[in-house]
């Protein structure tokens, strides 16, 4: 396979959209737990802590996801200068390792949107129990 100058400028726009939605959550989450800290600075409870437990760590795979995307787009750039340089070989195995990095980032979305999930349907359940309690 030839490697071109275009393919690793590809993935700019792609990283590019993956760093916004990931800066996105990152300040959801951010407010989420300011308001929780408020919170629980009024009304101490296991509740909060478990939130804040939960958020934490989504709060550290958002973190390794963005860096996992920023590593990506500077080594697509690397790619790029190889190319020029005429260093193909080594361009083509930076460019695979850009390409590893950026699926390891959206794995690690997958994940974290799960576990998002699973917070969001517990607080569900507990609305349901509440109500069916009326």
């Amino acid at each position: 396979m030839e490697l071109q100058i275009t393919t690793p400028a590809l993935l700019f726009s792609t990283i590019s959209l993956l760093l916004l939605a990931f800066s996105n959550r990152f300040l959801g989450i951010a407010g989420v737990i300011r308001n929780l800290h408020e919170k629980y600075q009024h009304q101490p409870g296991d509740e909060i802590l478990s939130q804040i437990k939960n958020l934490r760590l989504r709060l550290r795979l958002i973190r390794d996801m963005q860096v996992l995307a920023v590593l990506s787009l500077l080594l697509s750039v690397l790619c790029m200068f190889l190319l020029f340089a005429n260093e193909h070989l080594l361009a083509k195995y930076i460019f695979a390792l850009s390409l590893l990095l950026q699926v390891s980032a959206l794995g690690i979305s997958v994940w974290e949107i799960s576990i998002s999930t699973q917070a969001l349907n517990i607080q569900l359940k507990d609305i349901e129990g509440k109500s069916e309690q009326k």
